[in-house]
């Protein structure tokens, strides 16, 4: 018996004594009926708070079982499926690794060969870091002012590009063509490329289709656009030159091809060649403004 009950029946005999001595005063009497009546309901509150109690005692035990079960099977899980969840996460690591330095060399020596000779006839448009396996397509050579529309002269060179990239050696790396531009927001041609980083893509597009109009294969492309935000220098107040440009690197294929990707665009394998007659480099156009 818990306090509250003794107490309950405590008024209760009270009463009772009360009722069997006869006359008694009535204030007696009405404060012992009170007490019993205020002891009556809160018993009957902690009968329902007791209840409250015990169920949810009951819910929590029933979640906690659940909740053991649960981490069982997936300790089980866990266990079942380690090796193929590190080999996942190792090969993520490796992509992320590959692509974040984006190093595509060494290439074979002779398409290193073939790339260093081109760049060399055109030093003013193009550079080629042997290590990394990139040609670096100057912008303000290659594109007009605000424009993703090709010179003649970067045509020709991309033509002769396209020939390397068609050899037997250079056939099987990925192309990987990425742009980038200076700080300098666009202006002229908004409309067309809202911001840098759609100027940068849009120039890297014009790069792949004039290689692909030379016959490089379509699936062999990976496009991308960095806008402003990989640039090679600090920019000054009007951008800085070196940070407008187009890269191109040749990269072994992240996933192996099947043999029925290849399309009827595909191109004939020819053995690499270096340029056959070297070719005055266009002339600067200057710095008096920042070409994007």
């Amino acid at each position: 018996m818990n306090a509250l009950e003794a107490s309950f029946r405590t008024t209760l005999i009270g009463l009772v004594a009360v009722a069997s001595v006869g006359c008694v005063p009535q204030e007696k009497y009405n404060d012992l009926d009170l007490a019993y009546r205020s002891q009556q309901q809160q018993l009957l509150r902690t009968q329902g708070d007791l209840e409250t109690t015990r169920a949810n005692e009951s819910r929590l035990r029933s979640q906690l079982a659940q909740s053991a079960g649960d981490l069982s099977s997936l300790e089980a899980l866990r266990k079942g499926q380690n090796v193929d969840v590190d080999k996942l996460l190792a090969d993520y690591e490796s992509l992320l690794k590959r692509v974040g330095n984006m190093n595509g060399g060494p290439l074979p020596a002779e398409v290193n060969a073939a790339l260093a000779a081109l760049a060399g006839q055109y030093p003013d448009v193009l550079q080629f870091d042997e290590k990394r396996g990139m040609i670096r397509f100057a912008a303000d050579f290659t594109f007009d002012p605000g424009s993703v529309g090709l010179k003649a002269s970067a045509l020709s060179v991309l033509s002769q590009l396209a020939t390397i990239l068609n050899s037997n050696a250079a056939n099987p790396f990925e192309v990987v063509v990425v742009g980038h531009t200076d700080n300098v927001p666009i202006k002229k041609s908004a409309a067309q490329h809202p911001t840098n980083t759609h100027l940068s893509a849009h120039r890297a597009i014009a790069v792949r289709d004039a290689l692909h109009k030379d016959g490089v294969q379509s699936s062999r492309f990976l496009i991308a656009g960095y806008g402003e935000f990989r640039p090679t220098v600090p920019n000054g107040p009007n951008g800085a030159a070196q940070n407008r440009r187009v890269d191109v690197y040749l990269m072994p294929y992240f996933v192996p091809m099947a043999s029925n990707m290849a399309s009827a665009d595909a191109p004939v394998s020819t053995p690499v060649s270096t340029p056959a007659a070297p070719q005055s480099a266009p002339k600067a156009a200057g710095d008096q403004e920042p070409t994007k």
